[in-house]
């Protein structure tokens, strides 16, 4: 034991019994050190050990570190479609194998303990009588129970090992669309799918964010989304040092958009499904409890057991997240509570096709809105009535002007801009007839005979009284 592994021990035993054994320091110093010491033995990153002693107490987060530094034991799917289990056994014993039933929750896997020959190149590898597969990845097509003569939708398929089985569990009846964005992925998809002798499988190469633009309106849908990783450290140790908190958050975002989209694609009206499956081989929260919350909150589904009758409940509280009660129906496996990668998988139904669902929040915004538009529109209607009632005053005005008869010196002024004024809105208004023209036209000549009929009055007088001065 070295001195790192040995001072890990060390700050195990006085977490534990901390107020023995604290000796003046704080609990998040010990914390602190731990994490230093895991970075360094185990070669985790910071942000990652942070993330993993969140998750477990300090010693089970131990126990799970340790745990996916082994390798996990090998496991096969027998292929239903050409052989049985038994039969498969027995074949591989006769080949020097040694191997085992997966467990009680499974009819189909063997465990292989040793083996003298090649597991991936057997004579019953090739025919297509099992299929390479890790025991967690068995797990979400248990949830997912698909029924004969469906159509069923898996959106990141590759390279194949579900649609395999889901194909075995429909027995070659219904539709099987196996989509995946990869397309170097697709090719040993496709090998597998001949291999296992499954001829009711469409293979597609579209984004799953996209998908439903294509097509909807499938019995059940399954989506084993992309992740960092973190359940699968023992396959690719390089995971421990390379996950950052920019790679959670590009996944958790990505993530919550391909489970919208599966959610979408399902159909809500089936007879026999409207079925959502989510997974993931990761064991961090923001990729899982907190993607399905976000799900409930987007869309009308709702969580239901897994059927599956082993493996801990999700997480309805972490930290700062308090999530859906219905959340505890999903399930979590650990590699060092149920020797698998660590996984996550939930089972959703979905209640309706409407996409949205308008919260209370959304109710009063769009009302408040709606009262904001009817107050705009309260205020152009007032605007257009002040309008209105000015050019009718204006209206009244000209015909005052028109029926009063000039009694000062500056008649023929006003007389002058009255005519102004009427030329304006007759130039103004093109779209009247000739008949209206000219009826202005001899209003204007009656103005003026009105106009010129005191002038020549006034001077008669003016022409009198001078005579008789």
């Amino acid at each position: 034991m070295t001195e790192v592994q040995a001072r890990i021990q060390e700050i195990l035993e006085i977490l534990t019994n901390f107020k023995l054994l604290a000796k003046g320091k704080s609990r998040q110093s010990y914390l602190d050190e731990l994490v230093n010491c895991i970075s360094r033995f185990y070669g985790y990153n910071e942000f990652l050990a942070r993330k993993i002693l969140q998750i477990f107490s300090p010693a089970e987060a131990i126990q799970y570190i340790d745990a996916q530094e082994q390798q996990r034991p090998m496991t096969i799917r027998t292929n239903t479609l050409k052989t049985h289990r038994r039969e498969l056994a027995q074949a591989l014993i006769n080949r020097g194998v040694n191997l085992d039933p997966l467990g009680s929750w499974t009819k189909v896997g063997l465990v292989i303990h040793r083996s003298d020959v090649p597991i991936g190149a057997t004579p019953e590898y090739l025919a297509g009588h099992y299929m390479l597969q890790s025991a967690s990845s068995f797990t979400p097509v248990i949830a997912l129970d698909p029924k004969e003569n469906e159509t069923i939708l898996d959106m990141c398929c590759a390279p194949g090992g579900k649609t395999a089985y889901i194909a075995a569990l429909m027995k070659k009846t219904g539709v099987i669309v196996a989509n995946d964005v990869n397309k170097e992925r697709l090719k040993a998809h496709v090998a597998n799918m001949h291999r296992m002798g499954i001829d009711n499988c469409v293979v597609t190469c579209e984004d799953g964010r996209k998908f439903p633009q294509i097509r909807t309106g499938f019995d059940r849908v399954l989506l084993d989304a992309p992740c960092t990783g973190t359940g699968v450290v023992s396959r690719d140790p390089s995971v421990k040092a390379k996950r950052t908190e920019a790679d959670l958050r590009l996944c958790a975002h990505t993530q919550k958009e391909l489970l919208l989209a599966a959610i979408d694609c399902a159909n809500a009206g089936s007879s026999s499904g409207g079925i959502i499956v989510y997974s993931t081989c990761s064991v961090l929260v923001e990729e899982n409890e907190a993607v399905v919350d976000y799900a409930l909150q987007k869309r009308q589904v709702r969580i239901v057991p897994t059927g599956l009758d082993f493996g801990s409940n999700g997480l309805t509280k972490f930290q700062q997240y308090h999530f859906h009660p219905s959340v505890s129906n999903c399930k979590r496996y650990y590699p060092h509570t149920h020797n698998m990668d660590g996984f996550f998988v939930c089972k959703f139904v979905k209640i309706s096709n409407q996409k949205s669902i308008k919260s209370n929040d959304e109710d009063s915004e769009s009302q408040s809105q709606k009262s904001i538009k009817e107050k705009k529109s309260n205020e152009n209607d007032k605007k257009k009535d002040k309008g209105n009632d000015t050019k009718k005053v204006k209206r009244k005005r000209s015909v005052k002007i028109e029926d009063e008869k000039p009694n000062t010196e500056n008649s023929e002024e006003q007389y002058n801009s009255n005519i102004n004024e009427e030329q304006s809105i007759s130039n103004s208004n093109e779209e009247e007839s000739n008949s209206d023209k000219q009826e202005k036209g001899k209003q204007i000549t009656t103005i003026k005979k009105q106009h010129t009929k005191p002038k020549e009055k006034k001077a008669k007088k003016s022409q009198k009284r001078r005579k008789t001065e």
